[in-house]
């Protein structure tokens, strides 16, 4: 029910990709769709028997009995037959596109954190301060320096177990900031933050999956950013077109008008950038990519690019995968060889191989 090469994925903390015959047989088995965002604050009837989940009338998951498994046309194509299952209806939403996960993030981190686990913090240290009514969570051995502001005025903000926030921070909700990740200073709001990211500048509305380093100035907001990112000093996006019309990206099926003219950038996993990179509206950056210069690169990057401006090149895989074992090194997490042969794999994909 996924792309071929990744099958062999496998990274700390995250569960490998199965295929459908190592579904365990023993049990009651819940199959969710990933771009499906359910309600937290919901309860639903659990099924005596096989049924299909829908979010806004469309097929996001799916309930089987022990010893069977589903079909996997239901899985590529998520349809069934209008009578073959019961259906259960679930409150929630449906990503459709990349950009669907940046813009709505803010109002689901609202919804996530109003029942988020964790005590509000009724004091913070001398020097920092916080303004607004919702929720401040901290996690364990949360060190904040100083001269840091915490508004919760517009939504709560979490911020995980080890997150370091240091002096000439303001952080803006709604925001969740993860497990020993670092703000170096500057302006964040309505951001999502993946573990050990560590990030200086403005950000504004968006997401990163974590493992990235944006430690210099510069702006970004309501970006994609995938693992294992590295931006150079005074990388920068556009999210507003000077003429104020809707954003157009590139996807697969061909350039999509978004219909909306706040959109930044899309960046896969372990794109690098070098110092002063400007990145337009809606640039797609495809992963593995290395980009330099100081001429803005095409809308569309393909995976596994080196180059400047329009003069991009292939990003050749020993080197490519080189630099990727230097960077995850430089956060404590060893390249095995599962995960260089994931990589090469992915590598082979993205080069058309």
């Amino acid at each position: 029910a996924t792309s071929e090469h990744l099958h062999g994925f496998s990274e700390p903390d995250a569960h490998r990709v199965l295929d459908l015959d190592d579904l365990l047989e023993d049990r009651d088995l819940v199959l969710w769709c990933s771009r499906a965002a359910a309600d937290l604050d919901q309860s639903l009837d659990v099924p005596n028997g096989p049924a299909a989940f829908l979010v806004d009338g469309q097929i996001a998951g799916l309930y089987l009995s022990k010893g069977t498994r589903p079909d996997a046309d239901f899985l590529n194509e998520l349809e069934l037959d209008p009578t073959e299952l019961p259906r259960v209806d679930v409150a929630g939403r449906v990503l459709e596109w990349v950009w669907d996960l940046v813009l709505e993030t803010p109002e689901q981190l609202i919804r996530d954190l109003a029942s988020a686990p964790g005590s509000s913090a009724d004091a913070l240290p001398r020097g920092a301060y916080s303004i607004g009514s919702h929720k401040l969570i901290l996690g364990a051995d949360v060190d904040i320096e100083p001269g840091t502001v915490f508004d919760t005025r517009d939504g709560p903000i979490q911020l995980g177990d080890g997150v370091c926030v240091k002096a000439g921070t303001r952080l803006a909700g709604p925001a969740a900031i993860g497990e020993r990740s670092r703000l170096l200073g500057g302006s964040f709001e309505s951001i999502s933050a993946g573990p050990y990211s560590y990030l200086h500048g403005e950000v504004a509305g968006t997401v990163i999956l974590g493992y990235t380093n944006k430690a210099h100035d510069g702006f970004l907001g309501h970006a994609y950013l995938g693992k294992w990112v590295n931006l150079g000093a005074m990388t920068t996006n556009s999210d507003l077109k000077n003429n104020y019309r809707p954003v157009r990206v590139w996807t697969p099926s061909g350039i999509t008008d978004t219909g909306h003219n706040k959109v930044g950038c899309f960046l896969g996993d372990h794109v690098k950038t070098g110092i002063g990179m400007l990145l337009n509206t809606g640039t797609v950056v495809g992963a593995g990519a290395n980009l330099y210069g100081s001429v803005m690169p095409p809308s569309y990057v393909e995976p596994f690019s080196w180059g400047q401006g329009d003069n991009i090149t292939e990003y050749r895989m020993a080197e490519f995968v080189d630099t990727a074992r230097a960077a995850m090194a430089r956060r404590g997490v060893d390249l095995d060889e599962s995960g260089q042969r994931f990589l090469e794999a992915c590598w082979r994909k993205g080069r058309g191989g």
